[in-house]
């Protein structure tokens, strides 16, 4: 007798068998047992997911001889002949080969006859979606009102290359791909069947490679247990599927724990010397990564079967959250840039190293605070940067210091009554031989017991303990004798603070706007009000906006506004009527327009351009005026850049109105 494949021994016969599908076997057996059968069905999904399954499952309920029942018997006839697949009554047909409107054409003249032993007659069209247009045309009014004993099941990969006229006659389900959890059961009940020895840990990875489809997975079944000679054990469908050792990235994690870049880069070198796949070692770690942060997170979603469980809450314990965020966004965008290395070694390895460089202690400031104090002049002021509190540098949205998100920190923390966390300063201050020529006196406090300037409750005779970088602008605009200046004598405009360079103002007006209202029109005689407002775009809207009224007059109950255009090409015919159609519907009257060339002043552009310039000076000066900004820009010489200051967003610029 020959061998039967396993998808094909072990196919489910009845809706009680199928795996993964609860949904669409739910909804079509109360179908069935209501007796609420539609005459055509469409499923979709991914292959091996149980379309074909589903449809000779439907077509045994539809005509198993002990009724219409969502349990069909199995022994009958029509049941017997369907399993089979020699039942004259139930037809499958490949589209994907018979795509054309002549096959169409002699399927729907069958389908006109009766069937001949069943109660209705099932046509099975597989991969429909490769039909041609004029075979999909062919069917609609076939599969919109068929014959009574006539069920069509239509399945597809793809129902997005379905004419919408098709979905619209069909009753549509959407087959899930299967989770692994269901492959990794299925398979243990199948192999327990049929008395092959098995390791677990392999079922999983047989589960991984299928990608939620259960035919894959029984393909691979079997062909793991010719690979392995009747056993499938864990080392053989690694070697079959080409799979990672996972030790291989525990190894990864368990360097980069440590910062050891020489280890990270012999995990490369021996995966190299055995040609392991680079592309799918970073798709493996990036799982990994998301394994620990479940663990992180939620410690129970790890599965206990999983052989590397035991590694996995350890790493979790090693790293923080965040930086298992970090280190899973750089795997995901590392994959995707291997196509663009050199070699994927390169790519490989570059990911590994980029991980380690954002790793919190070895990349940016820890580097530059651990250098020795004394190897060059600027090293002191470096050093005292990462040791100070930096909360000299206030971040405002517009503010522009020396430091950046340290000196945010420290900001947050001190406006909120707390003190900043700092690192310990590396290094004394060098040497006089090596330090500069004329050393600005400095306070090292530290930051316990020297609060930010800036607080009231400062002590007012300390001076500000905090210095720049040499160079930067923010050095060139501090005080330069803080130490002889007390806290509470007036302060002196800085001479680095830049005033904002306001916008140029509106030209004057020869005379102020004053509007004449029309009474026969019921209107106020407020043009560029009435411009704005119209509902007109494109070139109309220009010519509504950029258009001034010189007078309207209303002649036997006819309005006629007298407009004055700067522009010639607004003139054009066509936008004067239809201006004309949108004040003849806004007034209710057969309006009339005439236009003349010449210079404007009161228009709708010019009255909402001042009415932006005088909400963005109103905005200046709020922030000009803010203690905490003048403080700022007082105490440690931030300058407001111009032209960074925007208003706020429309709900609130009512307030800066006020």
């Amino acid at each position: 007798m020959s061998y039967q494949v396993l998808a094909r021994k072990y196919r489910p016969k009845g809706f009680d068998t199928l795996v993964g599908q609860e949904h669409v076997v739910r909804a079509l057996t109360h179908a069935l047992e209501q007796q609420r059968l539609h005459h055509a069905y469409l499923f979709t999904g991914t292959r091996g997911v149980g379309k074909t399954t589903l449809s000779r499952i439907l077509a045994k309920s539809f005509n198993c001889e002990k009724g219409i029942t969502a349990q069909p018997c199995g022994v009958c006839d029509a049941c017997v002949a369907i399993d089979a697949g020699r039942f004259v009554d139930y037809i499958e047909m490949d589209a994907a080969s018979n795509r054309g409107v002549d096959e169409m054409a002699q399927l729907l003249e069958q389908a006109v006859y009766a069937p001949s032993n069943a109660r209705f007659k099932v046509y099975m069209i597989d991969e429909v979606h490769m039909l041609t247009n004029h075979a999909f045309n062919s069917m609609l009014k076939t599969l919109e009102e068929p014959p009574e004993h006539v069920k069509f099941i239509l399945a597809t990969t793809d129902p997005q290359k379905i004419p919408v006229t098709v979905l619209s006659r069909c009753l549509q389900f959407n087959l899930k791909q299967m989770p692994p959890g269901h492959i990794v059961s299925h398979l243990d009940n199948i192999l327990g069947q049929e008395g092959i020895e098995f390791e677990a840990p392999a079922l999983r990875l047989l589960a991984q490679g299928a990608h939620g489809s259960m035919r894959d997975a029984l393909s691979l079944t079997d062909q793991a247990i010719a690979y392995a000679a009747g056993k499938v054990t864990l080392e053989a469908v690694q070697g079959m599927l080409g799979a990672l050792d996972q030790s291989y990235l525990i190894r990864v994690l368990d360097a980069l724990a440590v910062k050891d870049g020489a280890g990270l880069l012999a995990v490369a070198d021996e995966m190299a010397t055995r040609s392991l796949s680079y592309n799918a070692a970073l798709q493996d770690l990036g799982s990994l990564l998301h394994r620990i942060a479940l663990a992180q997170t939620v410690p129970s979603a790890v599965p206990e079967e999983l052989p590397e469980r035991a590694d996995i809450l350890r790493l979790a314990g090693l790293f923080d959250a965040e930086e298992i965020q970090l280190f899973y966004q750089i795997v995901v965008h590392g994959r995707n840039e291997l196509g663009l290395a050199p070699d994927e070694y390169a790519g490989f390895s570059m990911t590994l190293l980029r991980m380690l460089a954002f790793r919190p202690g070895i990349g940016g400031g820890e580097v530059r605070a651990s250098a020795p104090a004394a190897s060059t002049p600027a090293a002191a002021p470096v050093a005292r940067l990462s040791a100070a509190p930096q909360a000299a540098v206030a971040s405002a949205p517009v503010a522009r210091t020396a430091a950046m998100s340290p000196a945010r920190a420290a900001l947050e923390a001190a406006r909120g009554g707390k003190s900043a966390p700092t690192r310990a300063a590396p290094a004394a201050t060098p040497p006089a031989a090596t330090a500069p020529a004329a050393p600005r006196p400095r306070a090292e406090a530290p930051v316990a017991s020297a609060p930010p300037p800036w607080l009231d409750d400062a002590p007012p005779s300390e001076p500000p303990p905090y210095d720049f970088p040499s160079g930067s602008e923010a050095r060139s605009a501090a005080p330069q004798n803080t130490a002889q200046a007390p806290r509470n004598a007036p302060a002196k405009p800085s001479s680095a603070a830049v005033a904002i360079e306001a916008p140029p103002a509106p030209a004057k007006t020869s005379r102020p706007f004053q509007p004449e209202p029309v009474a026969a029109l019921q209107w106020d005689g407020d043009w560029p009000a009435l411009a704005a407002a119209l509902p007109v775009r494109g070139v109309v809207q220009q010519l509504a906006q950029q258009s001034e009224l010189i007078r309207c007059e209303v002649n036997n109950d006819n309005p006629v506004f007298r407009l004055r255009v700067a522009v010639e090409t607004l003139r054009s015919t066509a936008s004067v009527d239809k201006l004309t159609a949108a004040l003849s519907e806004r007034f209710g009257r057969n309006v009339r327009i005439e236009t003349e060339l010449g210079p404007v002043e009161h228009t709708a552009n010019a009255a909402a351009q001042a009415e932006r310039e005088a909400l963005q000076k109103r905005t200046e000066e709020l922030l000009q005026n803010d203690p905490f900004v003048q403080k700022v820009m007082r105490e440690f010489g931030a300058t407001i850049m111009p032209g960074s200051i925007r208003p706020m967003q429309a709900p609130m610029q009512a307030d800066l109105k006020q």
